[in-house]
């Protein structure tokens, strides 16, 4: 897999409530992922990016929503979500990695 295409598959941290805990929990962490990323290609993306060893990854397909816009109704463009946990002791930090 080429550096430049792994730089693009993860599109941004996805932080939520639900995130949130899972990070404290279960030392997983949720990205935005490219809709056309495999498991393998997240799961070397992550490595590259942040240094760390990835023990899985799940992936979910996100629907887009139905919205209005006046009169008229839209639909937002569908997305996929990756949960990667990562292996014991080791943890990503995104606030030492936006300031780098």
């Amino acid at each position: 897999m080429s550096r430049e295409r792994l730089a693009t598959v993860l599109v941004a941290p996805h932080i939520t409530e639900k995130t949130a805990l899972a990070m404290q929990n279960s030392n997983q962490y949720a990205f935005k992922v490219r809709r056309d990323a495999d498991k393998t290609e997240i799961k070397q993306a992550v490595e590259l990016m942040f240094d760390v060893k990835v023990a899985a990854v799940q992936v979910v397909n996100e629907p887009g929503k139905t919205r209005r816009f006046g009169r008229i109704t839209g639909r937002t463009q569908d997305w996929k979500k990756a949960y990667v946990s990562l292996v014991q002791g080791q943890s990503i930090d995104y606030e030492a990695r936006a300031k780098a």
